[in-house]
């Protein structure tokens, strides 16, 4: 199966025509027919929620810690989730997994809204950690898989920028509302989802998967319209399904992620998604009062303002994904989080060293705002655009269970050490921080394909497809 270079050079598609800009959820309701809506608003409020369960334990920590007490349980399954998302996904269907996440979120906030003893709360935390452990994953997968290649990067930008909605609402509202109410409110989304469950079609990717060929050709058409030929795309489904499992006939199992072929990829997308963590954005986020604080902005307006600042980059990313590419938005957004980190690290230079007193505070703040709106832009959401597109369905359960894991694992990492490096070093933790950022942005530029406007099979081969000459990443 011959496949042309998936570098910007060769690419050339329709999707970069200015006028797909101008609206794109018009783009999806024209170019797209009811099952895709659907999932569309399946996927989005999976994001919302997921964004809300994120958001929920900022403003409300303080409150519950005095009436119940809280622990990590959250923190555990988001670890077990991240473990099952996979295996999960492959084994009983994209569209029932999110039935279980859907259902774990509403039980998880229904315990926690009625909790009498740490016990029920800590259960509620540990279903809604377990939630999110999967849906970070099977939500741009299952987008990715149903979605018309030129609408693929925008529809799970938009996704992923819901998250920030959602997280910034519940900031919002937790400094205002009870905990109890605000978990009662936190189950809505999940409540709008469960009715068009019932609606919404399975990926056609994971039905070639199973055997279930007959079906595949029937979805394509209820997502891309009854008067579509969507015959070469079923058929090209079924056929590099079938060339990926006769490649890895001798290989079974999550190990079979590991194989030589594989390794590029799953570099690529271990990479992308720990770089942020990596890169500081939990310390920024922790250490944001501090900074908004030393320029006489309360923590409140703080974080408004960061919020505002990072979903205008998520909106724009929205748009210019399917324009300017994945591998364009990359670059941008982990220069811009490199410079933040950089004018970060020489105003905490200049502060210990007593220099330009009155002009410090004013360069940690706007360094704060150019770190949140790049890392909006495109270190937010394209890692797990890419992870969603790189690797053929039969690996990629294992996949989302390693991705998933890593930036968990970094994640943790960064939080639990952030205060010791503090205490080391301001300076010298976010000149880590932008470090980490700029290898990032090296490996993106030596490493990284652009994929916008290739189909998923045209991607994957060009990547693991080791019996083509033209099969190549450059």
């Amino acid at each position: 199966m011959a496949e042309e270079s998936l570098l910007p050079s060769h690419t050339e598609d329709v999707s970069a025509s200015p006028n797909k800009s101008s609206s794109l959820l018009s783009e999806i309701s024209n170019a797209s027919t009811r099952p895709f809506v659907l999932a569309f608003t399946v996927g989005s409020c999976g994001a919302l929620s997921f964004g809300c369960i994120v958001g929920y334990t900022a403003p409300t920590q303080s409150s519950i810690m005095k009436d119940l007490n809280l622990s990590i349980a959250d923190v555990m399954g988001l670890i077990l989730g991240a473990l099952i998302c996979g295996k999960l996904a492959d084994l009983v269907g994209r569209v029932y997994t999110i039935w279980i996440t859907n259902i774990l979120v509403l039980i998880g906030w229904l315990a926690i809204a009625f909790a009498k003893d740490v016990r029920l709360l800590d259960l509620g935390r540990l279903l809604q950690g377990i939630s999110v452990g999967i849906s970070s994953y099977l939500g741009p997968i299952y987008i990715s898989e149903l979605a018309p290649r030129n609408l693929r990067g925008a529809a799970s930008s938009l996704m992923q920028l819901f998250v920030g909605v959602g997280l910034s609402a519940f900031y919002a509202l937790g400094t205002a509302v009870a905990w109890r109410s605000l978990a009662i409110l936190g189950s809505i989304p999940s409540l709008v989802v469960l009715p068009l469950l019932f609606f919404i079609p399975e990926s056609p990717r994971w039905l070639a998967k199973v055997g279930r060929e007959k079906e595949v050709e029937g979805v394509l058409l209820s997502l891309r319209g009854a008067k579509s030929d969507v015959s070469d795309e079923a058929a090209t489904i079924l056929e590099y399904t079938k060339h990926v499992e006769q490649q890895d006939i001798d290989s079974r199992g999550f190990f079979k992620l590991f194989q030589r072929k594989y390794a590029l990829p799953l570099t690529i997308g271990v990479v992308l998604i720990s770089v942020p963590q990596l890169g500081g954005l939990n310390g920024y986020t922790f250490y944001t009062d501090t900074i908004f604080t030393s320029t006489g902005v309360s923590s409140d307006v703080g974080f408004i303002l960061t919020s505002i600042v990072q979903m205008s980059g998520g909106v724009l990313g929205v748009l210019l994904v399917d324009i300017s590419g994945r591998r364009s938005l990359l670059l941008v957004s982990q220069a811009g989080m490199f410079l933040g980190c950089l004018a970060t690290a020489i105003s905490f230079f200049l502060q210990k060293n007593n220099c330009w007193e009155t002009g410090t505070p004013i360069m940690a703040l706007i360094s704060v705002m150019v770190y949140f709106g790049s890392y909006g832009l495109g270190m937010g959401p394209i890692p797990w655009i890419i992870a969603s597109e790189i690797y053929p369905v039969d690996v990629k359960g294992a996949a989302g269970t390693v991705c998933n894991l890593v930036t968990s694992i970094s994640s943790w990492l960064v939080t639990y050490s952030f205060n010791f490096l503090l205490q080391w070093s301001s300076t010298g933790t976010f000149m880590m921080f932008a470090t980490v950022m700029g290898l990032g942005f090296v490996f993106t530029a030596k490493l990284v394909p652009e994929t916008k406007g290739k189909s998923l099979e045209e991607i994957q081969s060009a990547f693991t497809d080791s019996t083509s000459e033209d099969s190549t990443i450059f």
